[in-house]
């Protein structure tokens, strides 16, 4: 059972783990730095609790810890309740959502074990946005992704605020990094069956519902907001396809495009 632990103090060194959040040279969820996994809020610290990442304890008002009582059940770890106040003068700001819950990091999944079992996938290139990822992350749950393979220049999903962006659902869809030269170790995922799909808006792109991606298994490369993927990350792709948009827009955000990609892959799929 969880073990129930009052905290009056916030330099309490029990908090550890939780303090000054918003120091980007300490935050504890940087790889630079702990490389522990956060999450806040009921909702994602529930997600938190049912995923592969090892909780390691707790933080919480009275009543949010107890709205996470059976939750907490089959846990044996301390969860720190406290004041609103003294939660916020030990993480750095005022939480609104009452809680929070650490974790350490998984083991990696094998990118091309990963690949191979999958019917569509993500590969995003140079998205290092926290926001973004998280709600590409969130898309991805929703729709069916498969799992999502980091390119380079990728921000890591597991900061505090993509965990939170994505609801909690980093924490569901398997990731990894892709290995090797990129791009040309898309090739790995030619070689167990998927085929490479590049987005971009540009106009002699296929457009999405003509490129007959429901069905095929996918590699789907999305771009970073901007500048979308690079020249030659298109230039390996099996296909670049679009989203056909009005006149006067030019792209989407990368979560949305992303979304409605993703949409179309599935169709023959549910």
């Amino acid at each position: 059972m969880v073990t129930r632990v009052p905290v009056d103090d916030p330099t309490d060194p029990r908090l550890t783990d939780y303090r000054d959040l918003t120091t980007a040279d300490r935050r504890p969820d940087r790889p630079g730095g702990r490389g522990l996994v956060i999450a806040e809020g009921v909702v994602v610290v529930r997600r938190l609790i049912a995923s592969a990442y090892p909780v390691r304890s707790l933080l919480g008002v009275p009543r949010r810890l107890d709205e996470l009582a059976s939750d907490l059940a089959g846990l044996d770890v301390p969860a720190y309740s406290a004041e609103a106040d003294t939660m916020a003068r030990a993480v750095g700001f005022h939480l609104n959502r009452g809680v929070l819950a650490v974790a350490d990091r998984a083991a990696p999944i094998d990118p091309i074990a990963l690949a191979r079992g999958a019917q569509l996938l993500a590969v995003t290139e140079g998205v290092n946005d926290h926001e973004n990822l998280g709600s590409l992350f969130r898309n991805a749950a929703a729709l069916g992704v498969d799992g999502v393979l980091l390119g380079p220049r990728c921000a890591d999903p597991l900061y505090r605020r993509s965990v939170r962006v994505s609801m909690g659902h980093v924490l569901r869809v398997p990731f990894a990094e892709l290995p090797g030269q990129w791009p040309q170790s898309l090739d790995a995922l030619r070689a167990v069956g998927l085929r490479v799909v590049a987005l971009t808006p540009a106009p002699d792109a296929v457009p999405l519902a003509e490129a007959g991606l429901a069905g095929v298994r996918t590699a789907l490369l999305l771009g970073a907001e901007g500048p979308g993927l690079t020249p030659a990350a298109l230039a390996v792709a099996d296909v670049r396809v679009r989203i056909p948009m009005a006149s006067g827009v030019d792209s989407l955000n990368v979560a949305t495009a992303g979304a409605v990609a993703f949409h179309e892959a599935r169709r023959s799929v549910r």
